[in-house]
């Protein structure tokens, strides 16, 4: 009977919280994060163009992609987690594929069904920070201030995604991690591979990286082997800290 008590219990805690399901998943995604240290950031690119667009940057040594969700509606959320559907069947053991802007519980949800891994978001919703852990996936919102910065971990997040980093500087990154050192924080909006490396001496954990790999004009062109090379030289200067 006791035995059968603490079952329930069990099954009932995994019902409460579904991070406990799946911590191994979880934990595969965060050790990539840390080991690679790059988040390619995929805004606005045409269904067609990302199957190829994917490879590129697998070929120039990325691992983990995201697909942002269109908050101007030009693209529905139906359809982003068709497109983020069809990135995890295709790239599934070479590349972990997540979802960006995410404002929504009902798109962490379609992230989830879809087979994504990860969800990232400009802003810190305690809401959505929850559901992801609900859901399995790592969780990582955008703050700025030491306040936001907080709050986030405190609701669960796996990392922290400064957003707009560069209106404020690796010296600003430095100035947060003296007291908010225990949290993991990856720098978004502006990073080149010229000053990824005082970033990475600020203290930071990894880079959200889009339109300064994604070249508009290489893929206007597709011209997918300039674009491998750009991801080369940002997972190049990320290892060389």
């Amino acid at each position: 009977k006791q035995i059968t008590l603490e079952m329930r219990n069990m099954n009932n805690a995994d019902k409460t919280d579904g991070a406990l399901l799946y911590e191994p998943e979880k934990r595969s995604v965060t050790e990539m994060i840390d080991k690679t240290g790059l988040i390619i950031i995929v805004r606005g690119v045409p269904s067609e163009k990302l199957p190829q667009l994917a490879e590129a940057l697998y070929d120039g040594g990325v691992r983990l992609l995201e697909v942002t969700f269109d908050a101007c509606c030009k693209k529905t959320d139906a359809e982003t987690a068709a497109d983020i559907e069809a990135l995890v069947k295709k790239f599934k053991g070479r590349m972990y594929i997540g979802a960006g802007t995410v404002l929504t519980k009902e798109q962490v949800r379609l992230t989830k069904k879809a087979g994504g891994s990860f969800i990232i978001s400009p802003n810190t919703d305690k809401d959505v920070i929850t559901e992801s852990r609900m859901c399995g996936l790592v969780s990582i919102p955008g703050a700025m201030t030491a306040t936001e910065i907080n709050n986030a971990h405190n609701f669960g997040a796996d990392y922290v995604k400064l957003f707009p980093i560069t209106n404020l500087g690796a010296g600003y990154v430095k100035a947060v991690k003296a007291p908010l050192g225990h949290i993991k924080m990856l720098a978004v909006g502006g990073i080149n591979e010229k000053n990824i490396g005082e970033y990475l001496k600020a203290g930071v954990s990894g880079f959200g990286v889009g339109s300064n790999i994604i070249n508009g004009e290489y893929l206007k062109n597709n011209d997918f082997k300039a674009i491998t090379e750009l991801a080369k030289k940002y997972t190049e200067a990320i290892k060389n800290g």
